[in-house]
């Protein structure tokens, strides 16, 4: 798969009534609702980038007062003393620290939460111990987007920048870009760069040449 390159991604903030709820994430939001229930206190969310991980990652860590990691910032991860937010949980720097870092957890009685791209039967994992955690873990996927989805998540950025899209500029980006919440994250922070410049207005034409590497 193409991977895009977003050179204009920005901070991001992930208050709960900022999320779009919607069918695809539907099962990941029952699951995150009920950590008491996860096998072995584990639950691994995974689905493309810009699918809504992190977002319902950071919702839950503030709701069940749990700290928020990432792969690469396990190592050297002292024992958790609260439930645990590992972000991009696929991308390690040392395999030993997350399977520490689940071990000691288990044996604390707290719940641990990871993102990923892929499930953990789909990924290449070396150290069988943490193969083994990862699969005996409760895996929920964040399927593709539906279209109701794209064009709320659209409108959301947009009023967020105050950008003006006409319909038909709106139709011409949920139609041209790729179908995630990432690429209509770019895709509307470099309209609004544009329309700034001094006599800009921005129509199907400019939006094409701003974004053609978007949709290429």
């Amino acid at each position: 798969m193409k991977q895009l390159l977003l050179p204009f991604a920005e901070a991001q903030h992930f208050a709960a009534e900022d999320f779009c709820c919607a069918p695809s994430n539907a099962m990941a939001r029952e699951f995150l609702a009920q950590p008491g229930s996860w096998t072995n206190g584990r639950l691994v969310i995974w689905g493309d980038g810009g699918c809504g991980k992190t977002h319902l990652l950071h919702i839950w860590a503030a709701t069940n007062g749990a700290m928020i990691t990432t792969g690469p910032d396990l190592h050297g991860m002292m024992r958790p003393a609260t439930p645990l937010a590992v972000d991009d949980s696929d991308c390690l720097v040392e395999p030993r620290a997350l399977l520490h870092v689940l071990n000691a957890a288990a044996e604390a009685g707290l719940p641990v939460l990871m993102t990923a791209r892929l499930p953990p039967a789909r990924q290449s994992i070396k150290l069988a111990d943490l193969a083994s955690r990862l699969r005996a873990s409760d895996c929920i996927e964040i399927g593709p987007p539906e279209d109701e989805l794209l064009g709320l998540i659209l409108t959301r950025l947009a009023a967020e920048r105050q950008l003006n899209l006409s319909i038909s500029l709106r139709n011409f980006l949920l139609t041209h870009l790729p179908r995630t919440a990432a690429a209509l994250r770019e895709a509307v922070a470099r309209l609004d760069r544009a329309e700034r410049a001094p006599g800009a207005r921005l129509n199907r034409q400019i939006a094409a040449e701003l974004l053609a590497d978007l949709m290429g």
